[in-house]
């Protein structure tokens, strides 16, 4: 029967007996959704005098938004900076994979590439709307190839490029579009990069500044340009230091525009970065930690030798390298498992882990209004948990489309 046919035909559903992520704490309170989005329960009483056609004991889980992973370069064989003649294919493979791991949007990351896989991968590559396919994707993650020489880490060198030329034509000819691109990792200290920022933050791209030998002012530059990320701080860039901080300064800055926040990326996988750097990080900057995983092909497969773009890597336990070399290039960690390693190795809150994952992911996209919270109103792509932070259920749209 219709809650309300002068509102809605469609059924409203109550999750009972759970504890949601709301205004930066978990709150003993019951979820409602209707037609994929979150409903205010007053509204539907008072307004509507609607009711719930079906309820749900979530048997006491956690729900917090759906987990959001702007860095993730494939999985499970599946590389995204490989031309194959299916590439919609593969992102949707992976797609559906993660969301065991709770993850209910994306951003498939390419590498550093020659133009011609550019040309061919993006095209096949689109925006789309979540669910029981698989998670949705918010745009890609362009990460290169206008990035630093000394600091390319796995990305290979012959095919990184420059804006020497033609500033942001070159960008647009190494990519051919920048349909469906939601973020761009680029260095700052490249000549002409302060225009490309600023054509790109034009065009509704979001800048991350990375692989990159910039000093702080540098950074800063980029910053007031429209940059507002930073890509999986502390690796590839200059280690802090305390006449020039470099990048890692901006967390502290005070040359940044009044009210522009940066957020920068953290692979909490235990090897990335040691727990007292990543606790320095996030006690100096809470609001703009954002978990990635950097997830390479070989995430979900045994160890040996796999690819990532151009490069052959081999997994050593949970160590990926640049094949016969000491390289770090990615991870084979899950989000999951990030949001579990961050929770215990920065002492944070439950509620500040689980955020990193979902609210900060979204602010940094500017989807915030949609996507990373529990407010009402929002898209209902939520995840249940147990106390231990494990993923039980993953919901999108209201709907499940993974359960343990």
């Amino acid at each position: 029967m219709p809650s309300n046919k002068s509102v809605s035909d469609a059924p409203i559903t109550q999750f009972m007996n759970c504890r949601i992520l709301k205004e930066q704490e978990l709150q003993s309170e019951d979820l409602w959704v209707r037609e994929g989005t979150i409903l205010n329960p007053e509204k539907l009483f008072f307004d509507e005098k609607g009711y719930a056609d079906t309820q749900i004991d979530c048997q006491g889980s956690i729900i917090a938004p759906g987990f959001i992973d702007v860095q993730i370069n494939g999985g499970y064989g599946i590389d995204f900076s490989l031309a194959t003649d299916d590439v919609k294919g593969g992102v949707s493979l992976v797609a559906k994979k993660i969301l065991s791991h709770g993850v209910t949007s994306f951003c498939p990351t390419l590498v550093t590439s020659p133009p011609h896989i550019y040309h061919k991968v993006l095209p096949g590559i689109s925006v789309q709307n979540g669910g029981a396919e698989g998670a949705g994707v918010l745009g890609v993650h362009l990460e290169g190839p206008f990035i630093s020489r000394e600091k390319k880490g796995a990305h290979p060198e012959q095919c990184l490029r420059s804006f020497q030329a033609g500033g942001f034509q070159d960008l647009l000819d190494t990519y051919g579009s920048l349909d469906n691109v939601a973020l761009v990792t680029l260095a700052p200290e490249l000549p002409r990069s302060q225009e490309v920022i600023r054509e790109l933050v034009r065009r509704g791209v979001t800048v991350s500044l990375g692989h990159s030998v910039s000093d702080l002012s540098q950074a800063e530059e980029a910053v007031q340009q429209g940059a507002t990320f930073i890509t999986h701080l502390f690796n590839a860039m200059l280690p802090f230091h305390h006449r020039d901080p470099g990048i890692v300064g901006l967390l502290t800055s005070d040359q940044l525009p009044p009210g522009r926040s940066v957020y920068y990326g953290m692979i909490a996988d235990g090897i990335h970065t040691n727990p007292a750097a990543l606790r320095i990080a996030h006690r100096a900057h809470p609001t703009g930690l954002v978990l990635v995983t950097d997830a390479i092909p070989a995430m979900g497969l045994p160890p040996g030798k796999h690819t990532l773009g151009q490069q052959v890597i081999e997994i050593q336990g949970l160590n990926a390298y640049v094949a016969g070399t000491k390289t770090l290039c990615g991870s084979i960690a899950t989000m999951d498992m990030c949001v579990r390693h961050f929770l215990q190795a920065s002492g944070c809150t439950v509620e500040a882990a689980l955020e990193a994952a979902s609210l900060h992911p979204a602010q940094l996209l500017g989807v915030s209004d949609r996507k990373g919270t529990l407010h009402y109103g929002s898209d209902a792509d939520f995840v249940f948990l147990d106390d231990s932070l494990n993923v039980r259920a993953t919901y999108i749209a209201g709907e499940q489309v993974w359960k343990k």
